[in-house]
């Protein structure tokens, strides 16, 4: 392995567009050099935009090449497992976007094939990397608000409508849920652990994909969580931490924030403003991947494997309360 980490990515999507420019802004640590994508249009496209040597058609020829040593995916969910697997089985490490797969069985077999091969993988739950959300697990571990008592968590934003994208068309795995939700989710379980109960409610669109919902989490030292995620609202991305003594009020967007305000008791607000000073805001997750494998880990502890599997144990569970299951799911 050279001194920069070569990645290759599957998928030309929206994500992948922003994750490519990430890489690039860290070039003296990762070297972008293959893309994979559906057609030779829009994988030449993609190359030319972000200067990617290795181009190919189909996602075979990024596993495939022996200078790659990890990929990241960002296909559609439904894809993930499939996508996952062929690069674990190609010896190459993986960076997978969020949600990891769509249940928990399949996070399950991934990860163990994952552990069997002895190779990196790790959900990309890029939130957890900003500034400020280190800087929150700092605070929370020095009670700067003492206790935390209940956190509300709000992820509304309404995409373009067309029946046939990934956020309306269910064998793609659509659904707020799986999508923005599982932000919210994930940032409550790497702050508190994980739930004690957990309910919620769902609206469906005429897709058939949960288009809004609300749930409600209850954790062992009593702390509860709302979480609100839709696609039918507009916008409205803030989130709050409450504590015994104060409060921690993260700025629209919560999930890729530049700016906190902390409340403490007898105490003149403090604002605190950590900006992204040209990043994109997935570098901070792929500098932290590119330490672990540089140091021989095969997963980081800022986003640990089994907790990506308690995560889809829970968006399992909410679904199953609403009768809710994916066309492809057995």
């Amino acid at each position: 392995m050279t001194d920069r980490i070569r990645w290759g990515i599957l998928g030309t999507g929206k994500i992948a567009n922003r994750f490519a420019a990430s890489l690039n802004n860290i070039s003296d640590k990762a070297e972008l050099l293959a893309i994979g994508s559906r057609t030779a249009k829009t994988g030449d496209a993609f190359a030319d935009k972000y200067n990617i040597p290795r181009r190919y058609v189909g996602y075979e020829g990024v596993v495939n090449d022996p200078d790659v040593d990890i990929v990241y995916i960002g296909t559609p969910g439904v894809f993930h497992k499939h996508d996952v697997s062929m690069c674990l089985n190609h010896g190459k490490h993986v960076l997978c976007e969020k949600a990891l797969t769509i249940n928990a069985q399949e996070a399950k077999e991934i990860i163990a094939l994952a552990r069997e091969k002895r190779l990196f993988l790790m959900e990309a739950m890029w939130t957890r990397f900003f500034p400020i959300h280190v800087k929150i697990r700092s605070l929370l571990k020095e009670k700067t608000i003492g206790d935390v008592t209940a956190m509300a968590i709000n992820f509304a934003a309404t995409p373009p409508f067309d029946l046939n994208n990934r956020f309306f068309k269910l064998d793609l795995g659509a659904g707020v849920l799986l999508d923005t939700g599982s932000y919210g989710i994930s940032w409550a379980y790497s702050l508190l652990g994980k739930p004690q109960e957990v309910v919620g409610l769902a609206h469906f669109g005429e897709s058939g994909a949960d288009y809004q919902i609300a749930c409600l989490m209850k954790f062992p030292a009593g702390q509860l969580v709302s979480i609100l995620s839709s696609q039918m609202s507009y916008d409205h991305k803030n989130a709050t931490i409450i504590g015994t003594k104060g409060k921690i009020e993260i700025h629209d967007p919560w999930y890729k924030p530049e700016v906190m305000t902390i409340y403490r008791e007898n105490q003149e607000p403090e604002r605190v403003e950590m900006p992204l000073d040209g990043y994109v805001g997935y570098e901070y997750e792929a500098m932290a991947v590119m330490d672990c494998i540089q140091n021989g880990k095969t997963e980081c502890d800022v986003m640990p494997l089994d907790e990506s599997i308690e995560i889809m144990k829970t968006l399992d569970s909410l679904r199953a309360s609403w009768n809710h299951k994916y066309p492809f799911e057995e």
